[in-house]
């Protein structure tokens, strides 16, 4: 089967490895006996992903993505190891995907004369605001 992370891209689910380990925290019973808590970890180098898509990922700051270039998540919101795998599963997707939004580039424009004279209006109007304010001796 083929995880989707695009219309276009799949991965196999060969190129994701899932170690499942005891979840941190507080539990009950059974806590000690099992393995709920999910650790998604992906090799972005060896992966079958575009260029494009390695390269940005690789240039991505995401503390989930190592050095070494490998994706690693973590999953224990829930008691279930299923409910778990598909938690990191779509955290894994959104995160491919945002590491792929391209950010439109910054054009700077000019501030327009009428709104510099309308900073400088309230500017001197603020000024004569707080000179009235000031004690002026008698003489």
């Amino acid at each position: 089967m083929a995880i989707e992370i695009t219309k276009d891209i799949q991965l196999a689910d060969s190129e994701i490895e899932w170690q499942f380990v005891r979840a941190s925290g507080a539990g009950g019973q059974h806590v000690n006996k099992v393995s709920t808590a999910v650790v998604l970890i992906f090799d972005i180098n060896a992966s079958s992903l575009p260029e494009f898509y390695k390269q940005r990922l690789l240039a991505f700051t995401d503390h989930r993505i190592s050095k070494s270039g490998k994706v690693i998540i973590k999953s224990q919101q829930t008691r279930s190891q299923e409910m778990n795998r598909e938690v990191a599963l779509t955290q894994f997707i959104a995160l491919i995907n945002a590491a792929t939004v391209v950010v439109k580039k910054r054009i700077a424009t000019k501030a327009s004369y009428g709104s510099k004279q309308r900073r400088l209006a309230s500017k001197k109007q603020r000024g004569a605001t707080k000179a009235l304010r000031q004690n002026k001796p008698d003489f």
